[in-house]
């Protein structure tokens, strides 16, 4: 959710007790009112307030950047770790994902793509029973159910006097914030009259009284009082639905007249960044000398005063409606086209110097840190490039790409380098990379099969390209590793090898380690353990070398993958294990998914089921919430094998009989190794159950969908992680017939709506016997009632 405030909260104790209760009772809530009334500082104060009411989280998602309506759904997928699946709307992915989740969705700022958010409030609340939203606009969804909440201006003083004057809203929010500014000032019986007249004069509106305030101190209280009539009149206009508008809009213009021309050229430039920007930014942006002004704009308080960002380099920020104001201003002066293309320009450059930091592998942290600080510059330059420069979107998104791969943002990255190809004419080294970028995406969160379309058409682009690294990733850790998960064993050891010849005529010792990695592996699965091992050794002397930190983190999982099944446990631990910690210190979730799942096989293998357990139920946890399906299928499958090396028979076919159906579902192979390793368990399995309880336990898991199987695979992990060894569970004891019989429906993937219609009864009835269910058992979200499902075996 939001960060913390930056200023303190006054005079809206009866709004926040209001908004509260209605998100108690509605699914839908609107705050609604004029731009400036302060309807995002309440909903963040009543969000954090609420928090603790929604175990899946609080989440704020930002619409005021989006220029197109149509990307709402996308922006809110992308904001929420969502991962797409190819050929359905982004909406059903989402609505899917979130059915079982208890949070709240903060939507800031819809007026603009109000449709939109309409619609994806429609789909969600349908089919997500625990979800609540809460939209911040300047008029309501007009949504079914939907309940609004009209935020007023603050109180004004009853009179002049000072005891009126203290006690009001308005009064109040004015005397602190002129007292932040100048700790001299004390509002007294000599002030009180003039403090009545100004925020009077400016309607109670939050924004214009602290513009109004931090102005006190260059012009005295006096003369704002005297010239605050004047600025509301500056602006003209007539009618009383204006009203509101002209007020805010006077104060921002007044503030904007007091400046000089060229303050006031910086500070209508300063608008086109939507987050945080640095003195330089600003340069890059806003024209040279921008970086002083910057600060005496802050000292007007037209800027929030800089503060450390993610990368510790200081930042300014500029309110929302103060730069709808600035944009306005921007576009009558003709000037947003040029600035546009000069923050571009400065977002290239950020996101050129970050990958030149990034090759370095000491200077990784600092490179990813300096990505996540300008995280918000970037995508709306990115957003711009697509529609304006598409040779320069190209260049832009396939430089971010490998950042917001690490960073999990797996389907934003695939989305945004698949426009940004389709719509350029480039076809030189920077297509390559981008479709090397693509297969590595679609390989980890869509389709093997799709990743290696890609790959040939890097390799393919190759014919008229110089040969770089890039064609040695494509062939090595690309089309072969494609191969090996589609079971093409014998093309996967042919590019692996093509790949090692390559690196080691260009001399490339990344792209060498790569190509060994790759090639270890391809030749393990096609029956040459020997060799194998011999390749992996030789990797192994590359790692300590000054290589980029992914490709080391990438190489250690597929080397340690290879040990560990050659039964190299030891060695195995040795290379994995500090290729965990290197991806937790960066925060690199692609790489950290398919580590842990290495490290929880091994510590099976070493019969030490606590850590194994640890591992799994980390790696199930980071690969759902990213969307990392290849790595979430095999996690579900090692999980299988260590219920089944528990002891736990008939889970561990459940898990496995799950696992296949999905992946006949999505036409995908069990992998190189899938069939033959749960082979082997066969006639201890047909030894410990009967032929019914095996049959029974295939059915169950042909009937589950991905989400149950990856929740009773978290069940045996945690267990297993815990060293209870899959003691009954309880709380299910606690429940009648018909209850159990709701919980079964719930994990089952139904809505209150399906439910009730299934057993007659009202969606009213439907969650109020969930409710009672949840205050029975402690468990909050339908994911935890699924769990609880699946522990009864109920389903």
């Amino acid at each position: 959710m939001a960060g913390a405030p930056l200023t303190s909260f006054v005079g809206r104790a009866h709004d926040v007790a209001g908004l509260s209760g209605l998100l108690e009772t509605g699914r839908l809530v609107s705050v609604t009112g004029p731009g400036g009334v302060g309807k995002t500082r309440l909903a963040t104060e009543v969000a954090h307030r609420v928090r603790d009411l929604f175990p899946d989280g609080v989440w704020f998602i930002e619409l005021a950047a989006i220029a197109d309506a149509a990307q709402v759904p996308a922006v809110v997928t992308s904001a929420l770790g969502v991962q797409q699946d190819p050929g359905r709307p982004p909406l059903e992915v989402l609505a899917d994902v979130l059915a079982p989740r208890r949070l709240l969705l903060i939507l800031d700022n819809c007026e603009h793509v109000l449709s939109a958010v309409a619609e994806l409030c429609g789909t969600l609340l349908a089919r997500a029973d625990d979800v609540r939203v809460l939209a911040t606009s300047r008029e309501r969804l007009a949504v079914a159910g939907e309940a609004s909440y009209r935020l007023s201006p603050l109180e004004l003083p009853a009179s002049e006097e000072l005891g009126a004057v203290r006690r009001s809203a308005a009064g109040a929010l004015f005397a602190e914030r002129v007292g932040q500014a100048d700790p001299r000032f004390a509002l007294g019986e000599e002030q009180a009259p003039l403090v009545a007249r100004v925020v009077a004069r400016l309607d109670g509106m939050p924004l214009a009284i602290e513009l109004a305030a931090a102005r006190v101190e260059a012009l005295g209280l006096a003369g704002l009082a005297g010239r605050i009539d004047d600025a509301l009149r500056l602006l003209g206009g007539k009618g009383p639905a204006a009203a509101r508008h002209r007020s805010l809009a006077a104060v921002a213009d007044w503030s904007y007249q007091l400046l000089s021309g060229p303050e006031q050229r910086v500070f209508r430039r300063l608008a086109v960044f939507p987050g945080p920007f640095t003195a330089e930014a600003a340069e890059a942006a806003a024209g040279p000398g921008a970086g002083p002004v910057a600060a005496r704009l802050a000292d007007c308080s037209l800027l929030v005063p800089p503060r450390a960002g993610a990368d510790g380099r200081a930042r300014y920020a500029m309110l929302q409606t103060l730069r709808a104001y600035a944009l306005t201003r921007l576009r009558e002066a003709g000037e947003e086209l040029p600035v546009m293309s000069a923050l571009a320009g400065f977002a290239w450059s950020v996101a050129a110097g970050a990958a030149a930091e990034l090759e370095a592998g000491a200077s990784e942290l600092e490179a990813l840190r300096w990505l996540d600080a300008e995280d918000a510059t970037l995508s709306r330059a990115l957003g711009w490039a697509l529609g304006h420069d598409p040779d320069a979107a190209l260049r832009l998104a396939t430089a971010l790409a490998p950042w917001l791969r690490l960073r999990g943002r797996l389907a934003e990255a695939r989305e945004r380098l698949s426009a940004a190809v389709a719509g350029s004419s480039l076809a030189d080294g920077t297509w390559a990379r981008a479709q090397l970028c693509l297969g590595y995406l679609s390989s980890d969160s869509a389709d093997p099969a799709d990743g290696t379309d890609h790959y040939t058409a890097v390799i393919d682009a190759y014919r008229n390209l110089e040969p770089s690294r890039v064609l040695v990733q494509a062939l090595a850790s690309g089309r072969a590793i494609a191969r090996l998960n589609l079971g093409d064993t014998s093309g996967a050891v042919l590019d692996a090898r093509r790949g090692l010849e390559l690196a080691r005529e260009l001399g490339e010792p990344a792209g060498e380690l790569l190509a060994l990695a790759g090639l270890s592996a391809a030749v393990y699965y096609s029956g040459d353990t020997p060799e194998a091992l011999d390749w992996v050794r030789q990797a192994q002397a590359f790692l300590p070398r000054d290589i980029p930190g992914d490709v080391a983190r990438w190489c250690r999982y597929v080397l340690a993958l290879v040990l560990t099944e050659a039964g190299e446990l030891a060695c195995a631990r040795r290379v994995c294990a500090p290729g965990v910690e290197l991806a937790r210190q960066v925060d690199d979730l692609a790489n950290l998914v398919p580590l842990l799942e290495v490290m929880g096989d091994l510590e099976r293998k070493a019969g030490n089921p606590a850590d194994a357990g640890g591992y799994l139920e980390e790696a199930i946890d980071v690969a759902s919430r990213i969307g990392h399906s290849l790595c979430l299928a095999g996690l579900i499958g090692d999980c299988g094998y260590l219920a089944a090396d528990s002891g736990r028979w008939a889970d561990a076919v459940t898990i496995w009989a799950a696992l296949a159906a999905d992946l006949r579902r999505r036409g995908r192979p069990a992998g190189p190794v899938g069939e033959g390793r749960r082979g082997e368990y066969v006639p201890r399995i047909e030894q410990a159950l009967t032929p019914g309880q095996v049959r029974e336990a295939e059915e169950r898991g042909a009937r589950m969908t991905v989400f149950a199987s990856a929740e009773l695979a978290t069940i045996v992990a945690a267990a297993a992680a815990t060293e209870n060894q899959f003691q009954e569970a309880g709380p299910g004891t606690l429940l009648s017939p018909r209850e159990r019989e709701l919980v079964t429906l719930v994990a089952q993937g139904r809505t209150n709506a399906e439910i009730a219609a299934r057993l007659s009864i009202s969606i009213r009835t439907v969650a109020s016997h969930l409710d009672r269910i949840r205050d029975k058992t402690g468990y909050r979200r339908r994911a935890d009632l699924t769990r609880l499902a699946l522990e009864e075996s109920l389903v």
